[in-house]
């Protein structure tokens, strides 16, 4: 196996890096990365399971509902936002609490 000398502007690569799909790049925190979809999914041979489509439905259901809150709830999350280290946007921070309302 090749050894990989990340560029510059990548400091890190993660996982199995294949070379038969789309490169994309992401970042998380402070962390730019690349990656590469191995193997997409066929929708046609393989349809999502009553579990992945419930999945879905509720991550649309915390979506529309941080979409929806109001300035004054905004605050309060942005409030409790400065005193955590988990998340790192206030956005995420939002929907995670949105999710677990749903649970």
């Amino acid at each position: 196996m090749a050894k990989y000398v990340p560029i510059e502007m990548v400091k890190s690569y993660s996982g199995k890096i294949c070379e038969h799909s789309d490169v994309y790049f992401a970042k998380k925190g402070d962390t730019l990365y690349t990656g590469k979809i191995c193997n997409p999914r066929d929708l046609a041979k393989k349809p999502f399971s009553a579990d992945e489509l419930a999945r879905q439905t509720k991550f649309r259901q915390a979506i529309a509902a941080v979409n929806a809150l109001t300035e004054e709830q905004k605050t309060a999350y942005a409030t409790a936002f400065a005193n955590q280290k988990k998340y790192a946007s206030l956005r995420g921070y939002m929907f995670a609490q949105e999710y677990a309302k749903l649970s």
